[in-house]
């Protein structure tokens, strides 16, 4: 079997913030009713993580789960994990509408770090969303767009980041990231 590598093989840029390409990463694109006790269960026995309220994230030791719509979820998780998780969805879901895709090869996964009002300004700079501290927040999820792709990031914790698109246009979305970062702070978040 070859070796994963991620769409950027760990590209990295330190400006005013850090951009990191993180590396293979696990993503399951889980569809289905949300609210179903059924998809909750699968969700918890296979990530150990809470189905998210609306634009939220959730996190279980090294798996998060993420809303992406009203039917969809991300998950992420070990890569390794992925085939594993899949079967633990698959058979606990059995009989029910759903679709749980392995999507880990077809997505790229950014890391943003340093000062906390610095990172929401590089994000910001660049997705039409309200990232300021009342509205955005550890836990919450945007699904958005970042320039001209579409994206979701999130705060694991104040002063890190991380933003996920397509693969496809991964090179793209982190020199946007690098640019933001290194153009530095304007200062809006304080």
């Amino acid at each position: 079997m070859s070796e994963a590598l991620s769409a950027l093989n760990g590209a990295f840029h330190k400006g005013a913030v850090t951009v990191e390409d993180i590396g293979p990463q696990g993503m399951i694109t889980l569809r289905g009713n949300l609210a179903d006790e059924t998809l909750m269960a699968a969700v918890k026995q296979a990530t150990g993580a809470d189905v998210p309220a609306l634009r939220k994230i959730t996190h279980a030791g090294p798996c998060s789960v993420a809303w992406m719509s009203p039917d969809e979820l991300l998950i992420l998780l070990p890569y390794g994990d992925v085939t594993a998780a899949l079967d633990v969805l698959n058979a606990a879901m059995a009989g029910s509408h759903f679709l749980a895709v392995n999507v880990s090869d077809a997505r790229a996964l950014f890391r943003l770090t340093g000062k906390p009002a610095a990172v929401r300004e590089v994000i910001a700079k660049l997705a039409p969303a309200d990232l300021s501290a009342d509205a955005f927040a550890p836990g919450d999820i945007r699904r958005s767009r970042m320039a001209q792709v579409a994206a979701a990031f999130w705060l694991p914790e104040e002063g890190v980041a991380q933003v996920v698109c397509f693969r496809s246009v991964a090179q793209y979305a982190f020199d946007v990231l690098a640019t933001s970062a290194q153009a530095g702070p304007v200062g809006y978040f304080r």
